[in-house]
């Protein structure tokens, strides 16, 4: 099982980043995806999630209206677009597979990725 992160890097605030992850070993479209973040001196959090089969996303507080998470089953990946980014933006960003329902508990996300940093300069 393998869950590939890619896309963070050195953004300006009010830019924007797409965050990509693709997926490996698991029967992906049977998974719901996550995004999480952290920060330093803090507890990971999460961003949002997409289901499996109907693609239902459901967003914390802080992403919504900034924030899109989308999916594409054919290519195994999932994507995480960041508009409007701030400086409290900053953070590593990890996806994670969580099989069949929607969860925004980290409790529940079975295969997780490696990390990817994303800095936002204010």
């Amino acid at each position: 099982v393998q869950l590939q992160a890619s896309g963070g890097g050195l953004v300006q605030a009010g830019g924007s980043l797409r965050l990509s992850c693709t997926a490996s070993g698991f029967a992906f479209s049977r998974y719901t995806m996550g995004w999480f973040r952290q920060t330093p001196g803090k507890e990971r959090e999460v961003v949002g999630v997409i289901t499996w089969n109907s693609g239902i996303t459901d967003y914390v507080d802080y992403a919504k209206g900034r924030f899109t998470i989308s999916r594409d089953n054919a290519k195994n990946t999932v994507y995480l677009q960041m508009d409007s980014l701030k400086a409290e933006d900053t953070a590593v960003y990890y996806c994670a597979a969580a099989y069949g329902h929607r969860s925004l508990s980290e409790a529940d996300y079975r295969y997780w990725g490696q990390e990817t940093l994303v800095t936002v300069s204010s």
